[in-house]
């Protein structure tokens, strides 16, 4: 059994196990998928070049090569708003997704819907924001638009669904019936 979570109406509860809490499992899985996926692929455009792994070159090489997204380019990001999301990245992201894979493992955190609803806000409209650009590059055909889709509306999709969760929690929380 891990640690106690506070519960509704300011009642200790001993946490359960993750294998039960199928929507803290579904985050920690994400969280622990995420972490990496952002040191390889999304924030090595932000490391110094003469830090950069081969290796990371290569695979974001083969990422812009494979699936044409202008947001990766060897030449670095096409926009000054896709560079703040990439600080905002390296900077929140990291630091929340590391708190957040020993949050929902451990138990529910009395502070884990707030701090997962402000993650959930700002990646839905941030990935929304990147959706909107994708889809106006005149230089894709609509399959090449679709299958940046498959990478994109997931995570748009997830933010979504866990800013409801995430309300719906602290609604519940702070207005009981």
């Amino acid at each position: 059994m891990a640690s106690t979570a506070v519960a509704g109406k300011g009642r200790e509860q001993p946490a359960t196990s993750i294998w039960s809490r199928k929507r803290a499992l579904c985050y920690l899985i994400f969280f622990v998928i995420h972490v990496p996926v952002m040191f390889s692929i999304d924030l090595p455009a932000l490391y110094p070049p003469s830090l950069t792994p081969t290796f990371l070159t290569t695979l974001r090489t083969y990422y812009h090569t494979t699936y044409k997204d202008q947001f990766f380019s060897p030449t670095g990001p096409p926009t000054a708003w896709f560079s703040a999301f990439l600080w905002m990245e390296a900077l929140y992201h990291v630091p929340l997704s590391l708190w957040a894979v020993s949050a929902l493992y451990n138990g529910n955190h009395p502070l884990l819907p707030v701090h997962l609803l402000v993650y959930a806000v700002q990646t839905a409209i941030t990935t929304l924001t990147c959706i909107a650009e994708y889809l106006s590059w005149t230089h894709l055909s609509v399959s090449e638009k679709i299958n940046l889709g498959y990478l994109y509306v997931p995570y748009l999709g997830l933010s979504v669904f866990m800013g409801v969760d995430m309300f719906g929690r602290l609604q519940d929380r702070l207005m009981p019936l």
